[in-house]
């Protein structure tokens, strides 16, 4: 086709852009393919893919859609589709295809990728984001979508409901049995009397772990002698616990496979919980703690447990630093986000091992009407220790949570303790400021007006209002060099310290001025602001710079 016929075309099969059509020009694609994140090929096959599919039209003018070609960098359309598989985690390769035109008249190349709609419960990524379009922006898929993505309907497989035909009681251990009994009296008080009359068969089918008098994986994780552990091969049916030092050194470590239901309290029992002795100030009294609160590191580890993907052949970690315990687990994060975890009021709508989730419920190792993760909050809140961190890496299908056994900055223990009506959102909000993590300028406003945090947004700090009453030296010293002084204050300086010496470069007042000015600048606006104050006392005619590039004072 001619150059005008072929443009002709794009726009009858194409006619306009929307969240199934992009047009893009990305002249060179040996740049453009994958490039800078959300300007690139990759990030808008991603953001296509992740709504019901779509085309993306590659060499046209964006609006027009003019031809200007694009110079492909010797790619075959099988190469940069193969490519996409690659570069694009989750994407299928079903359907996607990549369209050649090239005009007879002015030579100039088009490509047009025919993109799949994501796969069910799969979102697709770009440079380990997951992208969507919203009118003519991308952005990052929003909680909402990505929530729809992940609960659609699609036939379920559930590893660990399937059954082992060749399993007998005979596999399962008899301390784990009778725990296992004793955890389900525990949580159906009402069925105790009635659950001492069961064999152990109706007990595990009563639980949902077997069916019809056969036992599924479930069973065997949680209840199975380490030598039954060969019926999940090749899944990993391990808890690793790794000890690192305070030079980042390992120390130690130690495996745990089946029973779950055992193993779990053999494995946490690693982990030391010390105490930890907090002057909040104001007082010689200590308040004394433990390091971890024993709920909270069970609950992350039975729900890194609960939700494994075993199909991917990884185990669960727990790696114990002296100032913190992280827990891993492979498999997508099902809420999608924490604040969709925390702000949960029902059960969860879909659950990766179901079977085996029934399980831990029954046997009291976990709820299922999705508070679990909330309380974990709730819990550090009320110790007014750091927030836990989860890492959420959906394209690496990994959850990462770390829960902290040490104060990050006393002053945000402070703070908690003397403002105890704080939601739980401003407590978050909070550990964002202390670990130096930006937070939105509506909450930054609140906590302002609250007086809970003090400096320039974006760089926040926590206030030192709870010190005005109090005799704590090293926080008011803090509280000063946080807070910094006035323009006047320096401005004076600069006035005394010529007057003192006759003069001084602009490397002199740097260093005069730089150390006392608040430590929430950077370096470099620190270098501004002196450059703003000696112009602003240059225009009012109080200094003045000589030929030889010295500040001195004006002779009256």
């Amino acid at each position: 086709m001619t150059e005008q016929a072929l443009q002709q075309y794009l726009i009858k099969q194409y006619p306009k852009e929307d969240e199934a059509c992009e047009w893009k020009e990305f002249k060179n694609l040996k740049n453009d393919f994958s490039g800078h994140e959300k300007d690139d090929v990759i990030s808008y096959v991603s953001a296509l893919a992740n709504m019901e599919g779509g085309h993306l039209v590659v060499g046209v003018e964006d609006k027009t859609l003019r031809i200007v070609g694009t110079d492909t960098y010797n790619y075959t359309t099988q190469q940069a589709t193969f490519r996409l598989t690659n570069l694009c985690a989750n994407l299928s390769s079903e359907e996607l295809d990549i369209e050649e035109f090239i005009t007879e008249d002015t030579h100039k190349k088009i490509w047009v990728i025919h993109i799949p709609k994501h796969l069910p419960k799969l979102p697709v990524y770009a440079h380990n984001k997951a992208w969507q379009r919203i009118e003519d922006s991308l952005v990052e898929l929003t909680p909402e979508r990505l929530n729809a993505i992940l609960e659609e309907t699609s036939p379920t497989y559930d590893w660990s409901a399937e059954i082992v035909a060749e399993a007998t009681l005979d596999d399962l251990e008899p301390k784990a049995l009778q725990k296992a009994r004793e955890e389900y009296k525990s949580v159906h008080p009402k069925l105790a009397t009635e659950v001492d009359t069961w064999d152990d068969m109706e007990l595990l089918g009563r639980a949902g772990v077997a069916v019809k008098g056969k036992q599924t994986r479930a069973a065997i994780l949680l209840l199975g002698k380490p030598t039954a552990v060969h019926y999940l091969t090749p899944s990993v049916a391990t808890i690793t616990w790794v000890l690192i030092d305070g030079q980042d050194e390992k120390r130690d470590y130690e495996h745990f496979t089946i029973p779950f239901l055992l193993t779990v309290d053999e494995a946490l029992a690693k982990i030391r919980n010390l105490n930890q002795r907090i002057l909040p100030g104001g007082t010689l009294f200590p308040d004394i703690v433990k390091q971890y609160d024993e709920y909270s590191i069970r609950e992350i580890l039975h729900n890194a447990i609960a939700h494994q993907d075993y199909t991917m052949q990884e185990r669960v970690t727990m790696v114990e630093t002296p100032d913190s315990v992280t827990f891993s687990n492979g498999g997508y994060f099902l809420p999608g986000s924490v604040r969709n975890a925390i702000e949960q009021t029902g059960p969860q709508k879909y659950y990766r091992n179901y079977a085996l989730c029934q399980g831990m419920m029954n046997f009291n190792m976990i709820d299922t009407i999705g508070r679990g993760i909330r309380k974990v909050f709730t819990e550090q809140q009320k110790r007014f220790f750091p927030m836990p961190d989860y890492q959420i890496d959906q394209a690496k299908k990994e959850v990462t949570v770390k829960i902290y056994g040490k104060l990050i900055n006393e002053q945000y223990y402070r703070l908690l303790k003397a403002n105890p009506d704080l939601s739980l959102y401003d407590c978050i909000a909070l550990d964002m400021v202390q670990k130096h993590e930006k937070i939105d300028k509506d909450i930054a406003s609140r906590l302002r007006k609250l007086h809970l945090v003090e400096g320039r947004y974006p760089k926040l700090f926590l206030s030192a209002y709870t010190a005005k009453t109090v005799d704590d030296k090293e926080l008011k010293t803090e509280y000063i060099r946080n807070k910094s002084f006035n323009d006047l204050h320096f401005k004076d300086m600069i006035i005394q310290y010529l007057r003192s010496f006759g003069g001084a470069t602009r490397a002199e007042l740097n260093t005069l001025l730089q150390s006392k000015l608040s430590d929430v600048l950077t370096e470099e606006q620190k270098i501004r602001k002196i450059g703003n104050m000696l112009s602003a006392l240059k225009k009012k005619g109080v200094i003045k710079l000589t030929e030889k590039k010295k500040w001195v004072l004006v002779e009256l």
